[in-house]
């Protein structure tokens, strides 16, 4: 807990020169250290007559040399919601730490406290500075003369010409003279970023034709760090210009809306070197690695796990699987959380810093370490947790609370399709995978939500022993086309006679410190005793800070129709702003078209609690952590076909299981290599692939049996 400690002086009273000093703020503050690391407690003293946060190892050690210490004079002190009571200082000098309280009421007794002492080192400085009315921040190597004597600006105008000064001007006359000027200066800026990109792609030849041995190598930390985040910054530093030319696009001309793929500046980014080199060749001569590392989210596309696919067991036609072989499901549902290794650092540095913003990672091969030990067609089953949920959208009484029930079991279906908050990604399916199970649902818990509200529910499995009490509800996914990567899968309940029909695949891009991948494709919720179809489309998903604490969000607009009834949603899953905000939030709105009204709103967050509001005034809280799960039954490893997703991984979960990721990347080299040989020998013959449960309608693909 901080305290308040009095000055060095001992006397807290004053000093020599009879100045009262402030006294210095003490304690234990958890602070984010660095991949390997991650948090550790750390004793803080702040010094408010200094200006100045230090800290050290311990209490017992904070009459030694401080471990480090920030310059709070012009500091930005905000608060953050990547981890609990989480707080962030950055520095003047583009320092920062990130620091975790134990509590709320901690957390914020630090932030007013450090504000505090920012604000008055600020005040301090700016009376002290001669020239208040007009400072100027030169982005400036170290060591480059000063732009503000002529002769350094003789200098820079000669050999310098990428140099930026940014001059905040107090003056309001002055301002709106800038404010005139910045459509040209923008675009001159936007010249200086080029030229600043030609520099930066000299600096990344430079370093990859150094030497593979000896004291510094390209393989070097620091300098894959700097690789990194070189081509990082400037493709921040590219959206942001951009964002600012479009405001003054707008402002001159308030009638013309640029289309979202319309480029303003014509600047694309940092050009990256040619994806080839990030297939097999480059990669395949770093460290191997040897643990797990929280990092990316879904499968980016095809040749990200399987370069060329392998040809499957042969297609004899649709499997009858037999449900009383199937087992309630005894997988762990949390990824182990293990430290990231150095020479694991490297691989992924060394990715990022070849990738260009926008790049399609359809081409680049990520390592074995990132996996999480499913594939990605068990995790679109495990979006199927709350199958009483599903099955209760039928039991709605008419169309209005049928389209709320799906709304309110749509929001609450993707919290339990993520094994944690863990940032990690499945295994791409091979063409021809499936994966089969099935969901045993007690009659008495499907009942409509609006009309009949669930009770507070433990997080316990509902089970039944009696078959005659329960719905069943199976499920079946394949894996159907490897160009483009499309994944299929159906789920029915005959008894309520209501089914499920999706396809998707899936496209992921670089976003500098961020993967995006988006979901392409729909499905369509079938009600046959109403004669409803709802057709929806599914979010998209992001891996954030992907060099510091790894996160996943959801984020864009989707949207739920039913042509026979006229009523539609739009769901908005909402990606963290830069600053502040929140995380995980999403609203969502359902609407009657013919009368254009609305029906239902809500809010809140689609891993936390969510508040729907009816039209009639009456509300509902849902908290998505005490919906009962129910656990998938699936038939044991000895019984499933050579090409159903956990016999076909079981070799590389086994060895992912023990942290031999040298012996999983060797299994999962091998499924490759058959892959390719196989794919070889199909395109030779031209026969294309036929898959065992979907057939192909227009753009669409549909379950061969459906109800």
């Amino acid at each position: 807990m901080e305290r308040a400690a009095q000055g060095a002086d001992g006397g807290g009273g004053s000093n020599s020169s009879g100045r009262r000093r402030e006294p210095a703020l003490e304690g234990v503050l958890s602070k984010y250290t660095n991949l390997l690391q991650g948090w550790q407690n750390r004793y803080f003293v702040l010094d408010f007559e200094a200006g100045i946060l230090q800290y050290f190892v311990n209490e017992q050690s904070k009459h030694q040399k401080p471990r480090g210490a920030l310059s709070l004079s012009g500091a930005i002190v905000s608060l953050s919601d990547e981890a609990p009571h989480m707080l962030v200082v950055y520095s003047a000098n583009g320092e920062m730490y990130k620091l975790r309280a134990a509590d709320a009421k901690e957390k914020q007794f630090w932030v007013t406290q450090l504000r505090a002492c920012a604000k008055y080192h600020m005040e301090t400085n700016s009376k002290t500075t001669p020239s208040s009315r007009s400072r100027s921040l030169t982005l400036l190597p170290h060591g480059t003369p000063n732009s503000a004597s002529p002769c350094s600006q003789r200098h820079l105008g000669a050999g310098a010409p990428g140099v930026v000064t940014i001059t905040h001007h107090k003056s309001p006359a002055a301002a709106r003279r800038v404010k005139s000027q910045y459509s040209g200066q923008l675009h001159e800026v936007r010249e200086m970023m080029n030229q600043v990109e030609g520099q930066q792609k000299n600096l990344v030849h430079a370093i990859e034709s150094l030497p593979g041995s000896g004291p510094l190598t390209a393989l070097d930390q620091d300098l894959l760090l700097l690789k990194a985040t070189s081509a990082a910054t400037l493709s921040c530093l590219g959206e942001c210009l951009s964002l600012l030319q479009q405001s003054v696009h707008h402002v001159s001309q308030p009638s013309h809306k640029p289309g979202a793929s319309e480029n303003i500046l014509g600047w694309h980014g940092p050009k990256s070197h040619s994806t080839e080199q990030l297939k097999n060749g480059t990669l395949g001569s770093l460290p191997s690695a040897s643990a797990n590392i929280t990092w990316a989210i879904l499968p980016n596309s095809a040749e990200d796990e399987q370069t060329l696919q392998p040809e499957p067991e042969p297609n004899l036609g649709p499997e009858l699987v037999l449900s009383e072989d199937e087992k309630s499901d005894t997988e762990d549902k949390e990824e182990t959380e293990l430290g990231v290794m150095e020479d694991q650092r490297s691989v992924i540095l060394h990715l990022i810093s070849q990738l260009k913003l926008g790049m399609d990672l359809t081409k680049v091969v990520l390592p074995t370490f990132i996996l999480e030990k499913r594939s990605l067609l068990e995790m679109y089953a495990d979006f199927m947790a709350h199958p009483d949920l599903l099955l209760a959208i039928t039991a709605g009484a008419t169309p209005e609370e049928r389209v709320i029930c799906f709304v309110e079991y749509y929001l609450t279906a993707f919290h339990e399709g993520r094994k944690g908050a863990l940032a990690k990604k499945p295994y791409n399916p091979i063409i021809g995978e499936t994966f089969h199970c099935s969901w045993e649902v007690p009659k008495d818990r499907v009942k409509p939500k609006r009309t009949a509200p669930h009770s507070p529910a433990s997080h316990e499995h509902p089970m039944t022993d009696d078959p005659s009490k329960s719905y069943k509800l199976r499920f079946v996914a394949e894996q159907v086309s490897h160009h483009p990567p499309i994944s299929c899968f159906y789920c029915e309940c005959k008894e309520k006679r209501l089914c499920v029909n999706t396809h998707v695949w899936t496209k992921s891009k670089f976003m500098g410190m961020s993967v995006g991948v988006s979901m392409i494709g729909e499905g369509v919720l079938r009600l046959l005793e109403h004669g409803e179809e709802y057709v929806f489309t599914l979010p998209s998903a992001y891996a954030r800070s992907i060099l510091t604490i790894p996160w996943v969000e959801l984020g864009g607009k989707v949207s739920i129709s039913c042509a026979k009834t006229g009523y539609s949603a739009t769901v908005t899953f909402h990606t963290k702003p830069f600053y502040g905000g929140k995380v995980h939030r999403v609203t969502a709105e359902v609407k009657h078209n013919p009368t254009n009204t609305i029906v239902c709103k809500a809010h809140g967050e689609w891993n936390g609690t969510l508040e729907f509001t009816y039209n009639n005034g009456e509300t509902k809280v849902i908290d998505t952590t005490t919906l009962p799960v129910y656990p998938k039954k699936i038939r044991p490893l000895e019984k499933q076909g050579p090409m159903e997703s956990r016999n076909l991984w079981r070799e590389v979960t086994r060895y992912l299981r023990l942290g031999d990721v040298d012996a999983a990347t060797e299994q999962k080299r091998c499924l490759e290599e058959k892959q390719r040989v196989e794919e070889r020998k199909r395109e030779n013959l031209r026969t294309p692939w036929q898959p065992k449960y979907f057939i192909q309608e227009g753009d669409g693909w549909v379950y061969f049996n459906p109800l």
